[in-house]
């Protein structure tokens, strides 16, 4: 259907992911958020679900939405060019994604955070339910920490992953609503990923051999660091941290990643380590009526 400045509104398909590339490499430019979003896997799995609907302007997405009406909640995935804000179609794209999912609950997911955006979301509704802030390191400029005492590292292989597995329970289990997946779960999915890093990751031991910490590295992203209670505030994060972006250095790259949830207090700690916000990214939940 039309609409007006001479909209088209029609579905979209896979036929159309150079033209969803360039508006979430649009929106990514102003408001930040995940880089990965402009990458295909990613773009596909949020925007590319059972019903869509895009705003075509002179041949051009301007604006776009994808429903998955299908699991309890029905989740929903949304864009706006930079330059068409203000005039409606967020909302109108809202309102078709509610329409979309009938009486389920609906999960909103955005990989590239605004303000705009927030303000639209709450006002109708819906509760933002996770926060995430998106930060880089540029390695052109390396942290120095000193090893603790007593502490050595090594890095993952699959003949150690039970320990791996253990150590990350023993890390988050104290986090409120921590659901542990199984070992095979957790594993399996390092073993799927083609671009975990087994080389770099690293598992830190203490003075009597036992596991206190570990960090996984995905590409050039930090995909997660902990360390079990016992041991924090010793330095082992931050040692971490620092000693894999040296190996991604090394490695040739010229840049690290890592995702934080805002209440999470190593925010902090990867702030003075070098990190730089980038934008964030983040969740609402409007329940079943």
């Amino acid at each position: 259907m039309a609409g007006g400045d001479a909209l088209t509104w029609k579905e979209f398909g896979e036929e159309h992911l150079v033209a969803l590339t360039e508006l979430a490499a649009a929106c990514l430019a102003v408001d930040g958020g995940l880089p990965l979003f402009a990458r295909t896997p990613l773009l596909r799995a949020r925007l590319l679900q059972t019903r869509t609907l895009g705003v075509w302007h002179d041949g051009g997405l301007v604006a776009a939405v994808g429903v998955g009406p299908v699991r309890e909640p029905a989740t929903s995935t949304g864009l706006v060019h930079p330059a068409w804000r203000g005039r409606g179609l967020g909302s109108w794209l809202l309102s078709w994604a509610e329409e979309q999912a009938g009486d389920a609950g609906l999960l909103l997911t955005t990989e590239s955070w605004s303000p705009g955006a927030d303000d639209l979301f709450t006002a109708r509704g819906f509760e933002r339910i996770f926060t995430e802030w998106v930060l880089r390191h540029d390695l052109d400029a390396l942290p120095d920490v000193a090893r603790p005492d007593d502490l050595r590292t090594e890095p993952v292989t699959w003949e150690i992953g039970p320990e791996l597995f253990e150590t990350y329970g023993a890390s988050f289990s104290d986090r409120p609503g921590f659901a542990a997946p199984t070992a095979e779960e957790w594993l399996g999915e390092l073993r799927d990923d083609d671009e975990y890093r087994p080389d770099l990751s690293l598992l830190a031991r203490g003075p009597d051999g036992r596991p206190i910490g570990f960090l996984n590295v995905i590409d050039n992203w930090i995909d997660q660091v902990g360390v079990v209670p016992d041991w924090r505030g010793r330095r082992v994060g931050a040692y971490l941290v620092a000693s894999v972006l040296r190996a991604l250095a090394g490695d040739g790259a010229r840049e690290a990643w890592l995702c934080v949830n805002d209440n999470n207090p190593a925010t902090d700690l990867y702030r003075r380590l070098g990190f730089r916000d980038v934008g964030r990214r983040a969740r609402y939940l409007r329940r079943r009526p």
